[in-house]
């Protein structure tokens, strides 16, 4: 996983209530293990009509997704969160998320950032025009207008994006104090320990 220490660039405004994971990465998209081409199948549905957001030229590559409530409800489709990795996405602003997808978003190393329907507001008009840059270290989301937003974060959570932790990266952090456990278990339980042949 990368380290997330800030993220500055455009924004999706895009402000949409009760998006489900099936409106993010539809169903017949979940065929894949991969993570990579999902980015084309990201909110399938909606770039079908005239004038989407997400196939804007003004907003290709945009870092940050301006969202409304409720986002990513429905199923635990990890593929959500696979989905907007691979359309460059790494952080998503809203006033609330589902926990599963929330959860999937850290795992994936996206911040998923809470902010009252005054500040999204605020960001979805800034968003039309400029840019939007969130430090995840000071815990703020600033606009060139002064605008400035704090958020809370899980301090474990921000521990693991600022470091770029996985699963796997906590686990390998953890080498030295594992290698002395199985080397004590070694002497100290011998016949727990499987011969070597």
């Amino acid at each position: 996983m990368e380290k997330l220490t800030s993220v500055e660039g455009r924004a999706y405004p895009f402000g949409m209530k009760n998006v489900d994971t099936d409106i993010v990465i539809p169903a017949h998209w979940l065929k894949t293990i991969s993570r990579s081409g999902l980015g084309k199948g990201a909110f399938e549905v909606l770039r079908t009509e005239p004038g989407n957001v997400f196939d804007d030229p003004e907003y290709a590559g945009s870092p940050i997704l301006i969202a409304g409530d409720n986002f990513g409800c429905g199923s635990s489709r990890e593929h959500a969160a696979w989905a907007l990795m691979d359309l460059g996405i790494k952080v998503v602003i809203a006033p609330s998320f589902s926990d599963i997808f929330s959860g999937n978003a850290f795992k994936n190393g996206i911040l998923t950032v809470v902010l009252p329907q005054e500040a999204i507001d605020r960001l979805m008009e800034v968003a039309r025009t400029d840019p939007i840059s969130v430090d995840l270290e000071h815990q703020s989301v600033t606009t060139p207008f002064q605008d400035r937003f704090a958020f809370d974060i899980d301090p474990f959570r921000k521990q693991c994006l600022l470091g770029g932790l996985d699963e796997i990266g906590l686990t390998l952090a953890s080498g030295a104090a594992i290698d002395g456990y199985e080397a004590k278990a070694a002497r100290e339980r011998p016949w727990v320990v499987p011969a070597i042949a």
